[in-house]
């Protein structure tokens, strides 16, 4: 006979529910709230009343199973599933959902989870029902907060090989794993890291498989489908605008950079095809522009897949929102300051007020606080006046070439290979006279001589530049001669103009002087090569290299490999946000009228330009850096050698630190791959992997579909190669090119990012000239970007530069998934003590006198490929992934 307590609470429960399915509360008829419950519920009561387990008992477990027979021998084990709380899921919840989703927190029927077996019925040859059981709130714990639930297991249900996880609320709740105790075999650990849609957003259930990896052919047989199942889902039908909670990978091209619907001049050619190729980029799915059908709508919200996004704490300390700031609210500030977007710097101590004194920024009600909030090492308050300043860090600057794209040229005289008919001459006007004068003729230029060739890429693009307002353009090639002691010294620079507007082609060849006009022709000559150099490395070094090229294996990793892969589980840290600041950047960088359009040389034709470098250079093969090295003159091969390559520059740091580091990724691969792939044949047996590196070559880099250089994928040798290769564009060529921004462009006469003015000595009119003569420095000043664009410029290279608290780095934590193996663990540990040794070697190179190129007055150390670094901008530190 029941207690009257029990049979009381059992009415109520009952109650409570049929109340809640009733309009009046549920959808706010006749003005019904929250209080409504009041008449049948006293929150105070329930709680104690659930704690002596009266309606926990109702609700411990529901089987889809039937019941076991009395003589079936049962197994208890407890789930404990860890969920991250966030700020933003309760801010945005304070609604009648939230309080939906206390009381399912209080029922203890927040999340659904089902235990899947990975073996089949032994008679039937189907699979076994899942075991069912609803977690309950348990608690906060140091990871977050924990829910838990008992399954009853029949021991002969088999291993569990995957969790189905149901999200009750109404919002979406960050899974970070799932840990099952009491199995005679220990634990069962499911690495979630993923956000779980709410059931009332969309009614499929998630699969979170367990941490052993399998190969497609050795996947346990109560696993299959769900794996297939899950694949299908994770690629969508192509079809509809996405949805923020959804994670649909698919591609597209680069439609939506213009914005032809609010303006015409902001009307962008699409990056994709025949026209203008390049690589693809996540589909989002919005409708196309009115007034350009090719178009596609820009709107608030750029769809990324859900887990791609950034972490919370990466939203609240940095990234989307700090860079969001810079855009949207500092830059309209500064624009408020500086009411002529045009004007430059009057003298060249007003470039260094920046650093000393800052730049007042106006005290809008609507800001106030927020940027200093949001920006601190940038915007600082001033305590006399209590205003914020705009006041940037002194960046250590070096005063000497720094590029990753020099190459040593060996064909003599140099000669552009563009239409002659077009562009004029092709015959540069560098003599071997000019080279000889500069070098003493002391030595041998063979293999002495290095080229900064922008020459055939830019010169296309000048007659197109210099119609636009505030900016011009060149051809440029710049000579250097490695001298003695290991450094570059430049020796010309030659600048070319072709034909238009009814004149000549024009070129002349700017050399460094004692004569004080020559050194006023020099200094300009050199800012137009830096503002290329800039422009260059912006847009093909870094934004092409890395973010661009790396999207198209996200998605396909994500389309053609299960989670349970092992190749999958090995590249996911790489690709962690690279989707997401990818789209940031369509959203307020690369768009029309963004940061590179309105402060880069190229202006508004920079993705174009960006295009043309993706089809004449970027080729997969030459990703790898010891054959972009010897692809470059850099490096020739040599069995003997460290790493296999002797370096055409021995103190090269680059390519000194990246080799080791090169070296150490593809140990660690190759450990990753053999332990997986034994036999080479199921490396080209494996379907899930075939199909993946079929989709890159053919969809995600279209446009290359046919090139004979892509690697084939054949044997595990062919894997370590091509997995190398991307771990170390995300790695470390991305950190190479992006952490030192600020280091080596903050200071912005050291790389100014734009040239607006022509040289004097081109086509001059006497006056233009006598102006030059009384003021040469004046010249130099006008031909640097304005106030407004140097100021952008520097505070967006401050946030790039910047790692962020939640940093991953190459090597630091090992991935769940990879603790499971003890083989893998093992490689793992080498792989970080390799690190370790790394970080040591360069300490001490940047100690070594003899390595001119890293030890000097005013020199900075090299530590881009250092591999670990604390927050901040450090000019260190190689994460795992292009997370900014």
């Amino acid at each position: 006979m029941l207690k009257p307590g029990v049979h009381h609470q059992s009415h109520t429960s009952k109650t409570l529910f049929l109340y809640l399915h009733k309009g009046p509360f549920v959808h706010g008829i006749n003005g019904g709230t929250a209080s409504s419950l009041s008449i049948f519920w006293s929150k105070s009561s329930f709680q104690k009343k659930i704690r002596t387990g009266f309606v926990g008992s109702n609700i411990k477990a529901v089987a889809s199973r039937p019941s076991p027979a009395a003589t079936e021998k049962l197994i208890s084990v407890k789930a404990v599933v860890t969920v991250k709380p966030t700020v933003r899921g309760f801010l945005s919840n304070l609604g009648i959902e939230r309080g939906l989703d206390d009381i399912k927190d209080l029922l203890g029927k927040t999340l659904l989870l089902e235990l899947v077996s990975t073996q089949l019925h032994p008679k039937t040859g189907l699979e076994k029902d899942t075991i069912q059981a609803y977690a309950h709130k348990a608690g906060k714990g140091d990871e977050g907060v924990k829910y838990e639930t008992s399954f009853e297991v029949p021991i002969d249900f088999g291993e569990v090989g995957a969790v189905l996880v149901e999200n009750e609320h109404h919002r979406e709740m960050f899974l970070e794993d799932i840990v099952i105790n009491g199995f005679p075999h220990g634990p069962v650990n499911v690495t979630c890291r993923s956000w779980v849609h709410s059931k009332f957003d969309n009614p499929s259930k998630r699969v979170f498989f367990a941490n052993k990896s399998y190969l497609p052919s050795q996947t346990p047989s109560g696993l299959r489908r769900l794996r297939e199942e899950d694949l299908e889902n994770l690629r969508g039908n192509g079809e509809g605008e996405r949805k923020s909670f959804e994670r649909i990978y698919d591609y597209d091209v680069y439609n939506d950079l213009g914005d032809p619907d609010k303006s015409l001049k902001l009307q962008r050619p699409v990056l994709g095809g025949k026209e203008h190729p390049y690589p693809r980029r996540c589909r989002t799915g919005r409708p196309h522009c009115d007034s350009d059908s090719r178009s596609e709508k820009r709107s608030n919200r750029f769809y990324v897949p859900r887990d791609e996004c950034f972490s919370e704490i990466k939203q609240l300390t940095f990234s989307a929102k700090t860079v969001y700031s810079v855009l949207r609210v500092l830059v309209p500030s500064l624009g408020t300051v500086m009411a002529d977007r045009d004007i430059g710097f009057p003298y060249f101590t007003a470039i260094d007020s920046l650093f000393t004194e800052g730049l007042n920024l106006p005290s809008e009600e609507t800001q106030e606080g927020f940027l200093r909030a949001v920006m601190p090492r940038l915007v600082k308050t001033i305590s006399d006046t209590g205003g914020d300043v705009l006041r940037f860090e002194t960046p250590e600057t070096m005063n000497r070439t720094r590029n990753l794209l020099g190459k040593l040229f060996l064909e003599w005289p140099l000669k552009s290979k563009l239409d002659p008919e077009i562009y004029g001459p092709p015959e540069s006007t560098i003599t071997t006279e000019m080279i000889e004068e500069e070098i003493g003729g002391l030595m041998s230029v063979d293999k002495k001589l290095f080229m900064l060739d922008y020459h055939d890429i830019l010169l296309p693009f000048v007659e197109k530049v210099r119609r636009l307002e505030g900016t011009t353009l060149y051809g440029s090639r710049t000579l250097f001669f490695l001298t003695k002691d290991g450094t570059l010294r430049p020796l010309a620079i030659e600048l070319t103009r072709p034909p238009m507007d009814g004149k000549q082609q024009w070129k002349q060849v700017f050399r460094p002087s004692w004569h004080s006009t020559c050194i006023w022709l020099w200094r300009l000559a050199k800012a137009h090569v830096l503002a290329h150099d800039s422009g260059y490395h912006q847009l093909v070094s870094h934004w092409l290299r890395t973010h661009c090229v790396t999207e198209p294996y996200v998605i396909a990793t994500n389309r053609q490999l299960s989670m349970m892969h092992p190749i999958y589980r090995l590249l996911h840290p790489h690709f962690r946000y690279t989707i997401e600041i990818n789209a940031l950047a369509r959203e307020a960088l690369i768009n029309a009228d963004g940061t590179i359009e309105t402060a880069f040389t190229p202006a508004k034709y920079s993705m174009e330009l960006c295009s043309v470098a993706y089809d004449l250079q970027w080729r997969f093969d030459h990703q790898a850096l010891p054959a972009d090295l010897v692809n470059r003159g850099m490096a020739v091969e040599d069995p003997t050698a460290p790493h296999g390559l002797k370096l055409t520059i021995k103190d090269y740091p680059f390519a000194n630190d990246g080799l080791i580091l090169w070296d150490t990724i593809k140990l660690w691969v190759t450990d990753y791959v053999k332990h997986y792939y034994p036999n080479p044949s199921l490396v080209e047996s494996d379907q899930e992997l075939q199909a993946w590196w079929t989709e890159i070559r053919t969809v995600g880099h279209a446009d290359k579909k046919d090139e004979p250089w892509w690697p084939v994928l054949k044997t595990p040798e062919d894997l370590i190669g091509i997995v190398t290769t991307i771990v170390w564009v995300t790695s470390g060529h991305h950190a190479a090119v992006n952490f030192g921004q600020y280091t080596y462009g903050g200071y912005f006469p050291n790389r100014p990012t734009i040239a607006r003015t022509k040289m004097p000595t081109e086509d001059p009119t006497e006056e233009e000239w006598k102006k030059f003569m009384k003021k040469p420095e004046l010249a130099l000043l006008k031909c640097f970007p304005s106030q407004l664009q140097a100021t952008r410029i520097m505070a967006v290279l401050d946030i790039l530069s910047n790692h962020s608290p939640d940093e991953e780095y190459l090597g630091e934590k090992m991935e769940p998934s990879w603790a499971e193996d003890p083989a893998i663990k093992m490689a793992f540990e080498q792989f970080n003590g390799r690190l370790k040794e790394l970080e040591r070697i360069i300490d001490e190179r940047n100690g070594n006198n003899d390595f001119k190129n890293r030890v000097g007055a005013g020199i900075v150390p090299y530590e881009l490929l250092k591999p670990f670094s604390p927050p901040g901008v450090t000019g260190k530190g190689v994460p795992y992934s292009i997370s900014i």
